[in-house]
């Protein structure tokens, strides 16, 4: 049995700052209503108790704000430790700074799109870890708590192998990787038994190769481990023991001093085989992470107590072969490296080359470039080997090779045409001073190292800081006061980057200019500003600003791309997005845009999809309440907007609607009311595009028959074999259509059937039969007057269908000055009678209505003395099925109107076409499929009108089960066999 996805009970994303915690938890709560996370699962942002409290004490104070939590649910008064016990706990940590994204590295998007995400949005490394953790590495265990670092790029094969057999104590998760590559990070040196000895960080080669495994690979901490329920139930404990209760928050109310922890080094180091007490508690470790802190005399005491409490405890680790890990370091070039990997190793979705992105000419994004969440227009080149996130650009623009560009509008795009850009990172900020916001630009260089002193290898902007203030004209003393020594100047702490000005906004060129000489005033005017160091600038980050700017580009670029694949035909489905923008609260301006594309739209098929994409906005805001969305849609104050739409004034239609629309979106059962008048409305443009299959039903002249001569028509039912529902509108003619049906017999005989004959009498006379032509009549009409055809088009009225198959013959003109009975006399003579049956019951899905309305026209085409083919019939079925407002696609009369096998097709565009191809079958295998058909009743009608109104809401699933569906060419190959029917029927299962 395969191991159960981990159902989270608690996650908890621990952040530095206490300004972070609100942004950070509304991200959250977007996931889980995104349905990424799970509705009944405790979301938690703790900012950490104070300043560099480490990892060790921010797991420690998230594991007790999360017991506090489940404790009260619990209904207890006090932080009871028993809740930990069935509780499986998720603790993420935000970790350090990063500068090339002011949300962190946690939120740093990444390249690449989910398809199958129920609802569209931003990829960030916290969704690509969350994944990871719930869907991989953590199916299966125990309960217990888990720790997540976001400050590396993590990917593990889709079934790691980690065995939880008679688990105890904690365990580290590690990845493969090289002697070079671990110099710089940790390793465990772990036993035979696979139970961790030491953590090594930044040791001697020498040290390194002790951890190496028979493939010369080391296993890398990743930043991953899992205590069990009781090992946490110990740790847990030990905050209210001093000095470990400084670091939580209950401490730090408490007045104690803050200490720092390590999570590796101070709490899982305690658990290692090879480790003694003394060695631990005094610091004399490989990593000693904590050694440095202040106080040396509270950290002895504070390992003391974690040694009691934990070192009885085995620490394991599980090592998956074929994971990958990346450490997100400060080095530009490996972020834009990460960034460009083709190779997917940076998530488990594949590598997008533009992902959440518009672009206007994609041909100019070279192999190796990477855009996400921007809106490209015009001519943007973007070189190799660079990145563009979180912009909105104008070209013409190029952008050469090694560059990262975050945060910049359309008023850069100007600045940028003038600059030669090459190997530098160009970033806007959001930034807040004290309650005024603000957006300031940095400028760095693709090489630059941040901490590298100006005087000893420093570099900024990829050349040496002299070069680069003889060409700039600007001072050391300009950006470094006095009090920074000479040895502690570098890139960090420079004041480099304005931030106001005295009269006038800050421009990307107040940066930009640095990559030139001083020219035009530039540098009296950066000396005139106010600047920040990058340092300084950390502090002033406004990041609930930058999601909110980063939501609101992505919404703008959606609305591009959602004109782009409604007025392009695209095959894609904008579901994902709808939800997105509803959970989100951009449902407004997405109404907006789809108004916008209905209304302008060139053909009848486009509008019909924009307003059955308002329709699922509608339903989703609903949320799920307020009843079914199929229903009634025939309320009196839609009718003008209706009428607007039935004229063929499409832009007056939508515009109505509009304006209706705003009434009817109070509560939940108006929404759900008002989206199926918008699928009303959208079904009455469906019917204007099908219709344009008239131009292909050809009448020719024939002999008028003498009054009383009957002709008689009887059809095969039929059954579809293969691409069924793709020949219903919209689908077939937005995505094309493909279906083999076969024509059948019913107890040896056509089950249905017409008769139509001319009459002396200038009237219409309607007759329906149960079972056979002598059966009961169900149905009997006399039409003598125009008014009595005037319910034609509502389906459920008496002989709906046989006076709509009269207007579409165009035997009779409706509306018309002239009285019925003046047309009949004029044209014919005299009236007709026409008789119909079906030995099918109702709603049988064997295709009779749609046959019956073929057979029905057959016979009254050459009862007018009218001569048509097959191929008319069709198109003439779907025009009367469009006029009847049933809707219906063509496989209907396909099957039953052409005899034999046959394979139907239409083509994704407009006017619709269809084509229709016989199959020609050897006797033997007709007589093995006859001999293994049974037709079994159940009893249970369904009528395609309410079918297809379900199957247009579900559309992307629909699509999405048309990908798994045989061709149809591959099941008229199978059909040509004459051997065994297996293959046939597992097709047909």
């Amino acid at each position: 049995m395969a191991p159960k996805t981990v159902e989270w009970t608690v996650i908890v994303l621990t952040c530095q700052h206490k300004d972070s915690v609100c942004a950070f938890q509304k991200e959250l709560e977007i996931r889980q209503r995104r349905g990424v996370l799970d509705p009944g699962t405790i979301l938690l942002t703790v900012e950490d108790p104070t300043a560099h409290v480490g990892s060790g004490g921010a797991t420690l104070n998230a594991l007790l704000v999360a017991a506090e939590h489940l404790s009260a649910r619990a209904g207890y008064t006090v932080v009871t430790s028993d809740v930990l016990q069935e509780a499986w706990i998720l603790i993420m940590h935000m970790g350090r700074d990063f500068p090339f994204d002011d949300c962190g590295r946690a939120f740093t998007c990444l390249p690449v799109e989910d398809p199958s995400a129920p609802a569209e949005a931003l990829v960030c490394n916290l969704d690509s870890l969350l994944w990871t953790m719930t869907h991989q590495l953590c199916k299966g265990s125990p309960p217990g708590v888990w720790i997540c670092s976001t400050d590396m790029l993590l990917t593990v094969p889709s079934a790691p192998e980690i065995n939880w057999d008679g688990f105890q104590g904690a365990k580290v998760i590690s990845v493969p990787g090289t002697v070079l590559y671990a110099r710089n990070h940790g390793v465990y040196l772990t036993t035979q038994q696979g139970l961790v000895c030491d953590i090594i960080y930044r040791g001697s080669e020498a040290q390194i190769q002790q951890c190496a495994r028979p493939d010369g690979k080391v296993p890398l901490v990743s930043g991953v481990v899992f205590f069990s329920s009781e090992t946490a139930e110990q740790l847990l404990a030990t905050h209210v023991i001093p000095p470990l209760d400084a670091c939580t928050y209950m401490g730090l109310d408490s007045g104690v001093q803050p200490i720092q922890l390590s999570l590796f080094f101070d709490i899982m180091l305690c658990m290692a085989e090879g480790m003694t007490e003394e060695d631990f508690v005094n610091g004399r470790t490989q990593g000693a992470g904590s050694s440095h802190t202040k106080g040396a005399v509270g950290m002895k005491s504070a390992r003391s107590v974690l040694w009691k409490a934990l070192h009885a405890l085995p620490l394991s680790m599980a090592c998956i072969p074929d994971g990958s890990y990346d450490y997100m370091t400060m080095a530009a070039s490996d972020h834009i490296h990460n960034l460009t990997l083709c190779t997917g190793s940076i998530s488990h979705l594949p590598f997008c080359k533009v992902a959440h992105s518009h672009v206007a000419q994609p041909q100019l994004l070279e192999d190796g470039s990477s855009i996400t969440n921007s809106l490209l227009e015009g001519a943007v080149q973007l070189g190799p080997w660079s990145v563009i996130q979180h912009c909105h650009l104008r070209g013409p623009l190029k952008i050469g090779s090694g560059c990262l560009l975050t945060g910049l509008d359309m008023a850069s795009s100007l600045a940028l045409q003038s600059c030669q850009l090459q190997n530098i990172v160009i970033q806007g900020h959001c930034i807040r001073l004290q309650d005024m916001p603000c957006k300031m630009f940095t400028l760095t260089g693709h090489h630059d190292d941040w901490q590298s002193p100006a005087g000893d290898g420093g570099t900024y902007l990829n050349v040496p800081w002299a070069e680069f203030f003889h060409r700039t004209g600007i001072q050391e003393g300009d950006i470094w006061g006095p009090d920074t020594p000479q040895g502690s100047r570098c890139l960090l702490n420079a004041r480099l980057f304005p931030v106001l000005h005295a009269c006038e906004s800050l421009r990307v060129w107040d940066v930009l200019w640095f990559l030139g000489s001083q020219t035009g005033g530039q540098l009296q005017r950066w000396r005139a500003s106010w600047r920040m160091s990058w340092e300084e600038l950390l502090t002033c980050l406004d990041q609930a600003a930058e999601l909110e700017s980063r939501r609101a580009l992505f919404f703008l670029q959606a609305e591009c791309k959602l004109q782009s694949v409604l007025l392009e035909h695209q095959d894609r489905s904008l579901l994902p997005l709808i939800r997105s923008a509803v959970h989100e609260g951009y449902q407004e301006a997405m109404l907006s845009t789809l108004d916008q594309v209905a209304s302008t739209a060139s053909d009848a098929g486009v509008a019909a999809r924009a307003l059955a994409c308002i329709a699922d906005v509608l339903g989703c805001m609903a949320k799920g309440e307020g009843g079914l969305r199929s229903g009634p849609a025939a309320n009196r104050e839609w009718l003008p907007a209706f009428q607007c739409l039935e004229t063929g004034d499409i832009a007056g239609g939508v515009k109505a609607l509009a304006k209706e629309r705003k009434k009817w979106l109070g509560r939940p059962a108006l929404l759900v009311r008002a989206a199926r008048h918008y699928e009303g409305a959208e079904q009455i443009l469906i019917r204007q595009a099908v219709m344009s299959s008239c131009q292909f039903v050809s009448v020719g002249r024939a002999e008028l028959l003498p009054i009383g001569h009957w002709v008689l028509v009887e059809c095969p039912a039929r059954i579809d074999l293969s691409g069924g529902w793709s020949d219903t509108p919209p689908i077939t003619y937005e995505h094309g259509g493909a279906v083999v049906d076969v024509a059948i017999l019913v107890d040896g005989c056509r089950p249905i059937g017409a008769q139509a004959r001319r009459i002396a009498e200038p009237e219409l006379r309607l007759v329906s039969t149960s079972g056979t032509l002598e059966g009961e009549v169900l149905l009997e009409l006399v039409c003598q007057d125009l008014e009595d055809l005037q319910d034609y088009c509502q389906p459920h009225a008496p002989g709906a269908l046989l006076k709509a198959a009269f207007i579409c013959t165009q035997i009779v003109t409706f509306p018309s000055q002239k009285p019925l009975q003046v047309q009949l006399l004029e044209n014919f003579g005299g009236g007709f009678e026409l008789r119909t049956w079906s030995l099918l019951p109702h709603g049988s899905g064997l295709g009779t209505s749609s046959i019956l309305a073929g057979a029905v026209m057959a016979s009254l085409y050459q009862a007018a003395g009218k001569s048509t083919s097959a191929e008319s019939l069709i198109h003439a079925v779907l025009h009367l099925e469009q006029v009847l407002t049933t809707g219906g696609g063509w496989q209907d009369q396909v099957g039953g109107l052409v005899p034999g096998i046959k394979i139907g097709r239409s083509k994704a565009r407009l006017p619709l076409k269809v084509e229709v191809e016989q199959i020609p079958m050897p006797d033997r295998f007709i007589q093995t499929l006859n001999q293994h058909l049974l037709l079994v009743y159940t009893g249970k009608t369904r009528l395609a009108r309410n079918l297809l109104q379900v199957k247009y809401m579900t559309l992307p699933l629909l699509l999405m089960d048309s990908g798994q569906l045989p061709p149809s060419r591959a099941v008229t190959d199978l059909v040509k066999r004459t051997g065994p029917l297996q293959p046939f029927g597992h097709f047909l299962l």
